[in-house]
C-alpha cells in the first residue's frame, strides 16, 4: 500500500486556499482560507489519507502561513551539485521542465525547486555576487554579475518569469499576492558548510516582475588589512590613521567597490576587547563578533541621523555609520568626533579629494571639516587577469606615457585571453586599488580656507600615488591589463 503524502503541493495550497499547520500520525491540521473551495479539503483528505482539523484564517493570515510554511524548504546544495553534473548543467534543468501554461499548476513544485537550487549553487561556485532575473517580451533573462561584470548564464522562455518569482519571493518571505511594489526580503542557506545570506529584492517591470538577489559570503569579507591589497607604504600609513584616538575616517568609492569590507577590516582592528564599538548599517550585510550592529528602518523613522543620535548615549568608543547621504547625519557624525572618538563612514563620490568636497557642499563648515577629518580613502576593483590563459604584448608609448613609465620599467603588458578555467572571460578574481589622502597641517589649512578640489588634490598626492598611479603596479606585474584600468579608474588629466 502507497505511503500517505506528507504535504500538499505549493501550487495547490495556493491556489485551493488551503495550507498544511501541523502534522501527526493521526490527524493533520490544515488552514482553510476565507472564501476557499470546500471540494479542494476533499482532495486533501484524500492525498493526505488522514482525518483533517480545519482551522479558518484570513486572507492575510493564509498568506503568512502560506509564506511560514513553504519558505522552509531552503536550498539544497548536494541536490543542486548532482544536477550540475549532468550534461550540460543549468539548461539541462531548464529543459527537464515540464511544458504547461504554469509550472506551479502541476502537482510536483520539484522542476522549479531544482533550477532555483541550481541557479544560486552555480552563482556561488562561480563566485557571483549577484544574481539579477530579467522578464522581457519573448524570454527570461538570467545572470551572474561576476567580479564586477554581468555576464547571461540562461535564456529560457518567458513562461518561467511566474513561477521563478513566486518560488523565490516565498522562499524569502515576501508577499506573493503582491507584485505592484517594490520588495525586499532575505534567504539564510548553507552550501558545501558555508554560510550564505542571499538578500533579495523584487521590482515590478514592464514584462512582469524582475528579481534581484545578492549573495553574501561571510567568508569574503572578513578580511584582515593586510589581505585589501594595498601597497605597503598605503597600508602602512591607513594603520597609522587608524591608531588615532578621534576623528573621522572615510571611504568612498562607487557602489560594489568594496567600501564595506575596507571599513569591517578597520572595525577588526579598532575591536580589541576594550572598546565599544557600534555600527548603524543598511542593510547589515555580515555579522561582526563582539561588535553592536544595529539595522536602519526608515519607515518608522530609525534613519542615520535619529539613530546616531539615540547611540550616543549608549556611551560608544568607536562608530561605524553605514553612508553618510545627507548634511543632518553628516553633522551627527562629525560632532561625535569631535567629542574625542573615532568614526568610520562612507560617501558616494570619484575621488578622495572629492569627498572633501562633497562634505562641503552638503553644508559641513570648513573649519569643522579642518579640524575633524583624519584620512579619506578612495577605492576600486579591478579584475585580476586569468593566470592560466594571459599574453604578454609589447607596451606602446602611449600606453606608458598614462602611468610615467620608462620603456625599461614596463617592456611589456599583459592581455586577457579566455578558457575554460576562467569561463571565457579572461579574469578570475579580482583586487583592490586605493588612493589615501591623509590631512595633515598643509592639507588642513587648505580645507579651512575652502580651497578647490584642484588643489586639495595637488597638495595630497604631491608624494603620494593616486588611484590611477596605484593601479601602474598590477599593470606592470602583470596582475591586470590596461584596458581593466581604464575600465575603472579615471585618468588623472580626465579628474
Amino acid at each position: 500500500m502507497t505511503a500517505p503524502q506528507t504535504d500538499l503541493s505549493y501550487s495547490f495550497a495556493r491556489d485551493k486556499g488551503l495550507v498544511l499547520l501541523e502534522a501527526g500520525d493521526d490527524r493533520v491540521q490544515v488552514g482553510v482560507r476565507l472564501g476557499a473551495d470546500p471540494t479542494a479539503l476533499l482532495e486533501a483528505r484524500r492525498v493526505l489519507r488522514r482525518p483533517l482539523a480545519l482551522k479558518a484564517l484570513s486572507v492575510q493570515d493564509f498568506e503568512r502561513a502560506l509564506t511560514e510554511h513553504y519558505a522552509r524548504e531552503g536550498v539544497s546544495g548536494d541536490e543542486a551539485e548532482a544536477a550540475l553534473d549532468m550534461p550540460g548543467g543549468l539548461a539541462s534543468l531548464v529543459e527537464g521542465l515540464p511544458e504547461t501554461a504554469d509550472l506551479l499548476d502541476g502537482d510536483d513544485d520539484a522542476p522549479v525547486i531544482r533550477l532555483i537550487n541550481g541557479l544560486i549553487y552555480e552563482a556561488v561556485n562561480r563566485r557571483a555576487s549577484d544574481i539579477h532575473i530579467e522578464p522581457h517580451e519573448d524570454n527570461l533573462s538570467v545572470r551572474y554579475r561576476i567580479d564586477g561584470v554581468l555576464q547571461e548564464v540562461l535564456t529560457p522562455s518567458r513562461r518561467l518569469a511566474a513561477p521563478l518569482t513566486s518560488r523565490i519571493k516565498v522562499m524569502a518571505r515576501l508577499d506573493i499576492a503582491e507584485n505592484r511594489v517594490p520588495q525586499d526580503g532575505r534567504i539564510s542557506l548553507s552550501i558545501g558548510g558555508r554560510s550564505i545570506d542571499v538578500r533579495v529584492s523584487t521590482l515590478p517591470s514592464r514584462y512582469g516582475e524582475r528579481v534581484t538577489m545578492r549573495l553574501l559570503d561571510t567568508r569574503n569579507a572578513l578580511l584582515g588589512l593586510d589581505e585589501l591589497g594595498m601597497d605597503p607604504r598605503s597600508l602602512e600609513r591607513f594603520r597609522h590613521v587608524l591608531a588615532q584616538p578621534n576623528g573621522i575616517t572615510l571611504v568612498t568609492g562607487p557602489t560594489g567597490s568594496g567600501k564595506t569590507t575596507t571599513l569591517y577590516s578597520a572595525l577588526s582592528v579598532l575591536n580589541n576587547g576594550e572598546r565599544n564599538v557600534m555600527t548603524l548599517e543598511d542593510p547589515i550585510e555580515y555579522g561582526l563578533d563582539g561588535i553592536s550592529q544595529t539595522q536602519m528602518h526608515h519607515k518608522v523613522g530609525l534613519t542615520f541621523a535619529a539613530t546616531l543620535r539615540a547611540i550616543l548615549r549608549h556611551d560608544p568608543d568607536v562608530v561605524m555609520v553605514g553612508e553618510i547621504r545627507d548634511l543632518e547625519t553628516a553633522k551627527v557624525a562629525f560632532e561625535f568626533a569631535s567629542t574625542g572618538r573615532p568614526v568610520l563612514s562612507t560617501v558616494h563620490t570619484n575621488s578622495a579629494a572629492g569627498a572633501i568636497q562633497r562634505l562641503r557642499d552638503m553644508g559641513i563648515e570648513p573649519y569643522v571639516l579642518a579640524a575633524t577629518l583624519k584620512a579619506v580613502i578612495a577605492q576600486r576593483l579591478v579584475r585580476k587577469l586569468c593566470e592560466h590563459c594571459r599574453k604578454p604584448h609589447q607596451s606602446m608609448p602611449e600606453e606608458r606615457q598614462m602611468f610615467g613609465l620608462s620603456e625599461g620599467e614596463a617592456p611589456q603588458f599583459w592581455r586577457p585571453v579566455g578558457c575554460m578555467a576562467c569561463g571565457n572571460s579572461g579574469y578570475d578574481g579580482r583586487l583592490g586599488v586605493y588612493e589615501l589622502i591623509t590631512v595633515d597641517s598643509e592639507l588642513r589649512e587648505l580645507i579651512r580656507t575652502d580651497a578647490s578640489e584642484d588643489a586639495l588634490q595637488s597638495s595630497a598626492f604631491r608624494d603620494h600615488d593616486s588611484l590611477f598611479q596605484n593601479a601602474a603596479r598590477y599593470v606592470v606585474s602583470g596582475l591586470t591589463s590596461l584596458e581593466e584600468v581604464l575600465r575603472v579608474c579615471q585618468r588623472e588629466e580626465e579628474r
